[in-house]
């Protein structure tokens, strides 16, 4: 683990971010992310830091053209499994890979296609106060439709397990969940499928 990886998350820690919006931003596991921000920046790094692998797509996520092309890509692995009405994007990254991945859907099948936030528990001050994330109701609702919920990179799987329960209790379908990067190496959770673009597996 590199002194930069704790340098930033030293900083968003103290711009306020909880340890799962750190996890988030650094696209690595919670452990990992809790690690970090316990280390001290001026000191070298004495306890062995959690197996994981840090994701960045700092090069993507700075090109609105560039996301426009990954979220076609997720958008077509997502029709294989059916119609869709509604892309659940799992806040925050997953939210801009959900806004495009609506647009391209309607372009692609002639049918209105919602977008709706998932907010994760991980994200709230104290999680372990929280059962569970939940569905945003400034967006469409899940109700009744077909859904591909969709995020960035996903580590242990926790969020994903969290969103397809919260999305079948308010009476959603989910077809399917695209993501960009799969370090879980989930196959399907609940019956539901879990489609990546790229896989991450770690050789022991």
């Amino acid at each position: 683990m590199n002194q930069e990886l704790i340098n930033r998350a030293q900083e968003l820690r103290n711009h306020g971010f909880t340890t799962g919006e750190i996890a988030d931003e650094l696209n690595v596991s919670m452990d990992t992310a809790r690690w970090l921000t316990l280390q001290k920046t001026e000191e070298p790094v004495e306890t062995e830091a959690p197996v994981d692998i840090a994701i960045n797509w700092n090069s993507l996520g700075g090109s609105a053209t560039r996301l426009r092309y990954v979220s076609a890509a997720l958008s077509d692995i997502a029709l294989k499994h059916g119609d869709i009405d509604l892309v659940v994007g799992i806040a925050t990254s997953g939210i801009p890979f959900a806004t495009i991945m609506a647009d391209v859907i309607e372009e692609l099948t002639g049918t209105t296609t919602c977008v709706s936030i998932f907010h994760p528990k991980k994200h709230r001050t104290n999680p372990t106060n929280s059962d569970e994330g939940a569905i945003s109701s400034n967006f469409g609702t899940v109700e009744g439709k077909r859904i591909v919920v969709v995020d960035d990179v996903t580590t242990s799987g926790d969020t994903i397990k969290d969103v397809i329960k919260v999305v079948k209790d308010h009476g959603g379908n989910p077809i399917v969940v695209t993501v960009l990067i799969d370090k879980s190496g989930l196959e399907e959770v609940d019956g539901v499928p879990i489609e990546s673009l790229i896989k991450v597996s770690q050789l022991r």
